[in-house]
């Protein structure tokens, strides 16, 4: 973000305090329009990334066509509705035609698409999309279990609710039994149960 466009952003948040009825000079709020405009910043930061650029340095070669999954990926995103946050894990899985993704990288994919303000369909779509796209897998699988504050601080305020989106292409979309192996698999936890 430009030095200019982080000042603007801190003179709205500054005058929105005092729409709220608040006095953005007492002790409290005074370095706060700041605050919110660093944290912004680092919230959004991934409309400053190119997913692509993200994962290029960790392609490999391979000759294996087994599943590959990373799951249990935390996450934090901003709701492009309300500007509030969700949160939860992200699990994907591929099938490898004759490329793989250094492992640490599908985290980052993560997060890219995490840090703009989001629907998370939407951000289930693009990370599998530019996974296939990347890599040409035979498949690829990508699920997101997401509690919404949105719906946690406001609206129907449902403490315990959370909602799963998935996004299947290729042998995930069209095999059962690489579909159901996969989901299987994000439901098994490390401490066996």
């Amino acid at each position: 973000m430009s030095e200019k466009s982080s000042d603007e952003l801190i003179q709205l948040v500054h005058r929105q305090l005092e729409i709220l009825g608040e006095d953005p000079h007492r002790d409290g709020l005074k370095r706060t329009p700041q605050r919110v405009a660093t944290s912004l910043e680092f919230l959004t930061q991934g409309y400053r990334k190119d997913p692509k650029t993200v994962l290029n340095d960790a392609l490999f070669e391979t000759t294996s066509d087994e599943m590959v999954i990373v799951k249990d990926i935390d996450f934090y995103s901003l709701c492009e509705h309300h500007m509030l946050p969700f949160f939860g894990k992200c699990h994907i899985a591929y099938l490898p035609t004759d490329k793989i993704i250094g492992l640490s990288k599908l985290p980052r994919l993560v997060d890219v698409y995490a840090r703009r303000l989001q629907v998370q369909e939407r951000m289930t779509h693009e990370i599998a999309m530019t996974i296939q796209d990347l890599i040409r897998p035979q498949g690829v699988g990508v699920v997101i279990e997401a509690q919404h504050l949105c719906m946690m601080m406001r609206g129907v305020q449902k403490q315990n609710s959370y909602a799963i989106t998935s996004a299947m292409l290729g042998r995930f979309r069209e095999d059962a039994r690489t579909r159901v192996e996969f989901l299987d698999l994000i439901r098994h936890r490390r401490n066996g149960s």
